[in-house]
């Protein structure tokens, strides 16, 4: 597979870099699957602990719009 990536990507805002990198993430998500992307032992068990702590805490912590936002309202400034 070649594809033209001749674009200077540092001509992008840190906006736009962060939402490019964010479409290039949704598109590994949306064409992978778990055999391509396998976990280690420890990430799992890194998961599993995230996960356990967010069930015990759910109010605990940020959505992820609220940290996007975030982000990208600093990538402006």
């Amino acid at each position: 597979m070649t594809t033209d990536l001749s674009f200077d990507y540092r001509r992008l805002s840190v906006a736009q870099r962060l939402e490019l990198v964010e479409d290039i993430w949704d598109s590994i998500d949306a064409d992978a699957n778990a055999e391509m992307l396998p976990l280690t032992g420890d990430e799992r068990a890194m998961l599993d602990e995230r996960i356990a702590e967010l069930e015990a805490n759910p109010g605990q912590g940020e959505s992820w719009p609220d940290v996007r936002a975030r982000i990208l309202g600093k990538a402006r400034q």
